[in-house]
């Protein structure tokens, strides 16, 4: 399997959302009845169900306790930093416009500077009961490094999820500096669900599934303020991970009859995108910029990724993405704007309409073909004005 790129040298093809187009099927449904929910299996109860299958990415120009809220009520779930400024700082807010505020070439080590502040273990549990006294499902995440601490003391706080996130997750992680985590314990010794990412490959979700998560993110480095890829040169386009990563998640269930949601997380910023990711596999997927637009985001129309601060080697960087409208709209409309960034459900919604699919099960089986010319076949005129599909 695979080209050769050279002597002895063999690299496979993949494949990026551009790179891809749904066909249509041969039945078409009413948007307005289909079935979009998504489920997370928990040991001992009821599967926690959520109306809308994307969540809000754990980062901190995206989600805070205001955003986890709001976002909780209109069906969806948004993961708060347990790394970031909600629980560093007593007062957040001044440090988001800090970092708002700070010139292009300084922001960078503004934000090395904020993120050496020590997380207060106390505003860890305080920002989950915030969270929750709102009346909606708390979830939260950390690096594997802090999860036993960390996952103690969300759980107490009555936490719904916790999310062990970092680069790249795997079950194999050799280290003689620290204690890596024992990921198959802790899943086992956590009473809430734990979701575990970020992965690309078949043989690596495989080796997590086993350990017993209730989901998995799917991603490196695609987000829109991440620069992995530029740094390390490391990852995979989204749809042949998201593809692999659900085979996996159907050979375990086929074994086990255990079944292991598939998160994309990442890459993403237009319904076309997101519906794409559902047909390739995916359960549920994961959303940063397109969040980071919304009035009610922390970031104020700026956007940065989780290891954009980090001391030694950033891999992320701060954007700029706007506030375009309310997350009512980004989620469920009325678009006001023409490139597809507003109103994800409804994209979700009629996709599934048009393939023919009536839930997301159905939706994963659709037909996909290769088709690079699928968004500028035609579209010339919205090129060059920099409009719908013109725009990036």
């Amino acid at each position: 399997m695979g080209m050769w790129i050279g002597r002895n040298r063999k690299a496979r093809v993949t494949y990026g959302f551009d790179e891809i187009a749904l066909v249509p099927g041969r039945v078409t449904i009413n948007p307005n009845e289909v079935d979009i929910r998504w489920r997370v299996a928990r040991r001992g109860a009821e599967p926690l169900e959520f109306k809308v299958p994307i969540l809000a990415s754990a980062m901190d120009g995206v989600v805070d306790v205001h955003f986890a809220i709001q976002m909780g009520k209109l069906g969806g779930l948004a993961v708060l930093n347990l790394e970031g400024v909600q629980t560093r700082y007593k007062n957040p807010e001044e440090v988001l416009q800090k970092v708002v505020d700070a010139d292009k070439g300084e922001v960078t080590a503004l934000l090395q500077k904020i993120y050496q502040e020590p997380v207060q273990e106390d505003l860890i549990a305080a920002r989950i009961r915030e969270i929750k006294d709102g009346g909606v499902p708390a979830a939260v995440s950390s690096i594997p490094q802090r999860a036993e601490n960390f996952g103690r003391i969300a759980q107490e706080a009555g936490a719904d999820i916790f999310v062990v996130q970092s680069t790249v997750s795997t079950v194999r992680h050799i280290s003689s500096e620290y204690k890596s985590l024992e990921l198959a314990r802790f899943c086992r010794e956590m009473r809430i669900p734990v979701i575990v990412g970020n992965t690309v490959g078949f043989d690596a979700t495989l080796e997590i599934m086993e350990c017993g998560p209730a989901a998995v993110l799917v991603g490196v480095g695609p987000g829109a303020a991440c620069t992995s890829r530029g740094v390390l040169g490391l990852g995979v386009p989204q749809v042949t991970a998201t593809v692999d990563c659900a085979a996996a998640r159907d050979a375990y269930f086929k074994r086990t009859a255990r079944y292991v949601s598939i998160i994309t997380d990442g890459g993403m910023s237009k319904g076309g995108d997101v519906c794409k990711a559902f047909a390739c596999g995916a359960d549920a997927v994961m959303v940063g910029s397109a969040f980071a637009k919304a009035h009610e985001a922390p970031g104020h129309g700026y956007h940065w990724g989780m290891a954009t601060p980090h001391a030694n080697l950033p891999r992320g960087t701060r954007i700029k993405v706007g506030a375009t409208g309310s997350l009512k709209q980004i989620l469920f409309g009325p678009a006001e704007v023409d490139d597809g960034s507003q109103n994800l459900v409804g994209a979700i919604t009629t996709c599934m309409g048009n393939v023919g699919a009536r839930d997301i099960p159905e939706f994963q089986q659709t037909e996909i073909i290769i088709a690079p010319s699928i968004k500028t076949e035609g579209k010339l005129f919205q090129t060059v004005q920099s409009v719908g599909m013109g725009t990036r």
